[in-house]
C-alpha cells in the first residue's frame, strides 16, 4: 500500500468518525430540545431553534458594528464614541466634509459672535504645559491592522487664569480652588477595577487642574496614585466613614479629611440612573474592597435608599454643617431633580435656614451606573437639561445662587454639551462614562456582571490584564486637555474670553418648525407655561 492510498483511508476514517460524532451529538440535542418544556420554539424546531438564541445573543454586537448608523445607538452612538476615542488617542478632534447632525431636528445651538475672540485674547493659563503621549496615525489599510505609533506631545493644559478660578466653599477653613471646569464623576473602586481607577487617577493628575470623585465606595490607594484632587463621596451606606456596625464615624471622616488629596466631601442623596441606594455584587466584594468599605468580604452590598442621619432639609443642612466644621473642608450634596417643586423647596430651605451646601451636584436621569433597574434608569428623575435650569432658577428666585456652586452631570461628554450646561447655570461639570471610554470601555454593557471584556468595570484579575495603565493614562490626560481646549474655542466663537462667561444669552433653541427661542424664553415657560405648544 502506497502513502497516498494510506492517507486516503485515514482521511475517510476520520471523516466517518466526525460524521458519526456529529450525528450522535445532533440526536442527543434533538432529544433534549424535544423533551424540554421551557422553550416552545425548541420543542417545535429542535436544533434549528437554537439558531434563534445564537442570533439573539450576538444581536447587540451586530447592531453596534453593522446595522446602526453613525448617529444611532444608546447610551452613545458610534459618532459619540469615536469623538471621545479620537480626543484620547490622537489629541485631535477635527472632522472632514461636514457635520452629521440632523439640522431638521429640534435642538440647542451656541450663538456665535460677529467678532469672535482671537487666541491671544483668551484669558487662559499659558504657562502651565505638560508632555503627554499620543498616537500618530501612519496608515489605515482596509484589510490590515492600522499602523500608528506613540509620540510625545507638549501642549498647554488649557486651564483658567487664577482670577477666573472657581472656588468651592469660600467660607470654609480649606476652600477648594479649581482651574478647570471639567472633572471626573463618581465611580467607585469595586465598580471599576484597580487598574481602571489607577489609570484614571494618573491621567487626571497629568492633565492638572481637575478632580476625581471617589464614588460612594470609599478612598482606595488607587485613587491616590496620581496625586489628583479628590472629592470623597459619602452614600447612605457610609462606606469608608463608618464603624463595622454601619454607624457614621466622626473619627473616620476626620481621618479621611487629613489626606492631602481630599479637597471636599459630597453627600449623595441620589443618582440619575438609580434614585436608590447603591449595589455591588458579592463576587466584586474582595477582601480589599471590604476593608476599604468596612463590610464583610464576598457578600453583596446594598445601600439603603436614604441616610438614617437626617430625614428632611433642615436636618440635612445641620449634618452638612457638622461635617464642614469637623473637617474644615467644603461639603456638597448630590441630587436628582424630579420637578420644579423639589428645586423650589431646596432653594427656599437654604434661604429660610441660612444654611446649606457649598456645592450641589445635579445628576441627570440620562447618567450612567454600574448596575441599576430598568424602570429607575428610564423613568425616574429629569434629564440634566431640564433639571439644571430648574435648580438655577429656584436659587436665583430666593437670592441664594451666589452662596454655592453647581456641578452638572449627565452625558456631558463633548465641549458643546458642556458649554450649554454652563450657560444653563452650571459652574462645573462631571463626566464618567467618557472617562471610562478613555481607559478602554467598548460599551459591552456588562458593568453589572463583573465580566467586562476590557478589564474596566471588573475586579477579575485575569480580565484586568487587558488594561495597560501606562498606555491608558495618556488617553485620559489627552481627552481632558483636548476637551478644555475645545471649550475655550467655543467661548472664543461666542465672543467670550473665558468659558466661565457662558450665560443664557449665548444659547438658543430651535424647534422643529425652525423657530428659535432664548434660554430665558424656555426657562420662563418651564416655570409658568402659558401654552403647552409655546415651547416644543
Amino acid at each position: 500500500m502506497n502513502i497516498a492510498n494510506f492517507m486516503t483511508i485515514i482521511g475517510f476514517v476520520v471523516c466517518t468518525v466526525v460524521i458519526l460524532i456529529l450525528l450522535v451529538v445532533g440526536l442527543y440535542l434533538f432529544t433534549i430540545d424535544k423533551r424540554q418544556k421551557q422553550h416552545p420554539i425548541l420543542r417545535n424546531y429542535p436544533l434549528i431553534g437554537r439558531v434563534r438564541y445564537f442570533l439573539e445573543n450576538i444581536g447587540p454586537e451586530l447592531r453596534q458594528y453593522l446595522f446602526h448608523n453613525n448617529r444611532e445607538g444608546e447610551p452613545f452612538s458610534r459618532n459619540d464614541y469615536q469623538h471621545i476615542v479620537k480626543k484620547a488617542k490622537y489629541k485631535r478632534d477635527v472632522l472632514g466634509y461636514g457635520s452629521q447632525r440632523d439640522f431638521e431636528e429640534p435642538g440647542y445651538y451656541i450663538r456665535n459672535s460677529l467678532f469672535p475672540k482671537l487666541t491671544e485674547e483668551l484669558k487662559m493659563d499659558r504657562k502651565t504645559k505638560v508632555t503627554t503621549e499620543r498616537y500618530l496615525l501612519i496608515n489605515e489599510p482596509l484589510f490590515a491592522q492600522r499602523k500608528e505609533q506613540l509620540d510625545k506631545d507638549e501642549s498647554p493644559v488649557y486651564l483658567l487664569e487664577d482670577d477666573d478660578a472657581i472656588v468651592i466653599g469660600e467660607q470654609t477653613r480649606n476652600p477648594f480652588k479649581v482651574k478647570g471646569q471639567i472633572g471626573m464623576s463618581a465611580m467607585s473602586y469595586g465598580s471599576l477595577g484597580e487598574r481602571a481607577i489607577t489609570a484614571l487617577s494618573e491621567g487626571l493628575g497629568i492633565a492638572k487642574g481637575t478632580w476625581m470623585n471617589t464614588g460612594e465606595g470609599g478612598i482606595s490607594d488607587y485613587h491616590l496614585k496620581g496625586g489628583v484632587d479628590l472629592i470623597m463621596q459619602i452614600g447612605p451606606g457610609l462606606f469608608g466613614v463608618r464603624d463595622m456596625e454601619g454607624n457614621f464615624s466622626w473619627d473616620a471622616i476626620l481621618e479621611k479629611s487629613n489626606i492631602p488629596e481630599v479637597k471636599a466631601f459630597e453627600i449623595k442623596l441620589g443618582q440619575g440612573a438609580k434614585t436608590r441606594g447603591g449595589h455591588i455584587d458579592a463576587e466584586k466584594v474582595t477582601e480589599e474592597i471590604a476593608r476599604i468599605r468596612m463590610v464583610e468580604p464576598y457578600k453583596s452590598i446594598d445601600s439603603p435608599n436614604r441616610f438614617r442621619e437626617f430625614s428632611d432639609l433642615p436636618s440635612l443642612f445641620e449634618f452638612l454643617a457638622k461635617v464642614r466644621e469637623h473637617t474644615g473642608k467644603p461639603v456638597g450634596m448630590k441630587v436628582v431633580i424630579g420637578s420644579n417643586h423639589e428645586a423650589d423647596e431646596l432653594a427656599k430651605a437654604i434661604k429660610d435656614t441660612g444654611m446649606g451646601p457649598d456645592f450641589i451636584t445635579i445628576d441627570g436621569g440620562e447618567g450612567g451606573t454600574g448596575a441599576s433597574y430598568q424602570e429607575l434608569a428610564d423613568s425616574v428623575g429629569l434629564p440634566i437639561r431640564s433639571a439644571l435650569p430648574l435648580v438655577d432658577n429656584a436659587l436665583r428666585k430666593y437670592g441664594v445662587r451666589d452662596s454655592l456652586k453647581i456641578i452638572a452631570s449627565g452625558k456631558l461628554f463633548s465641549p458643546d454639551r458642556i458649554a450649554i450646561a454652563l450657560a444653563m447655570g452650571a459652574d462645573l461639570v462631571n463626566i464618567a462614562r467618557a472617562f471610562m471610554i478613555t481607559v478602554g470601555c467598548i460599551q459591552a454593557l456588562q458593568c453589572q456582571s463583573n465580566s467586562c471584556p476590557v478589564g474596566v468595570a471588573t475586579t477579575d484579575p485575569d480580565l484586568q490584564k487587558g488594561l495597560v495603565i501606562e498606555e491608558k493614562k495618556w488617553r485620559t490626560a489627552n481627552y481632558l486637555i483636548t476637551m478644555r481646549k475645545s471649550l475655550f474655542r467655543l467661548a472664543a466663537a461666542a465672543g467670550l474670553d473665558s468659558p466661565t462667561k457662558f450665560t443664557r444669552e449665548h444659547i438658543v433653541y430651535r424647534d422643529e418648525k425652525g423657530r428659535t427661542w432664548s434660554l430665558d424664553d424656555i426657562y420662563q415657560a418651564m416655570v409658568q407655561p402659558k401654552n403647552i405648544n409655546d415651547i416644543s
